[in-house]
């Protein structure tokens, strides 16, 4: 008998996002290692596809909630949940904290950027949508 791997996730992790979704979590709060547990459990739980969607409308609601829905970037959004899915194929089964021991680059805020220049990056066209890299192209998920 095969036995299943066991699920990273944990209760705190979804009561993470439970708090996510029902706004318990203040914009202040709101930091890039959050965007990526955030990213994570989705990635868990949805797959990578369905989590991009979910994760982009639930920034951009919470972006738009917290008075910036200006600062909503499509391209960076979906450029994380990329990393962060990328990192988990690499290191099936990790835990959140131990992902981020073993890929620490996804602390990295500028990573981005080496893929686009900032002018692509923070362009109209980025932040409505996926804009592909002008720089340097994504690794294959």
């Amino acid at each position: 008998m095969t036995e299943k791997p066991s699920q990273p996730v944990t209760p705190d992790d979804d009561a993470f996002v439970r708090a996510f979704e029902t706004g318990q979590i203040a914009n202040q709060q709101f930091h890039h290692r959050d965007h990526l547990r955030l990213a994570w459990v989705q990635i868990h739980r949805l797959g990578p596809a369905e989590a991009a969607t979910w994760i982009t409308h639930r920034i951009q609601h919470f972006a738009a909630h917290h008075g910036s829905a200006d600062r909503y970037n499509d391209t960076m959004t979906r450029f994380w949940v990329r990393a962060v899915h990328l990192a988990i194929q690499f290191h099936t089964g990790l835990p959140f904290d131990a992902l981020l021991n073993a890929e620490p680059h996804l602390l990295d805020k500028t990573l981005p950027f080496r893929h686009w220049s900032r002018e692509a990056l923070t362009s109209p066209a980025a932040k409505a949508n996926w804009l592909e890299p002008d720089l340097r192209p994504m690794p294959a998920a």
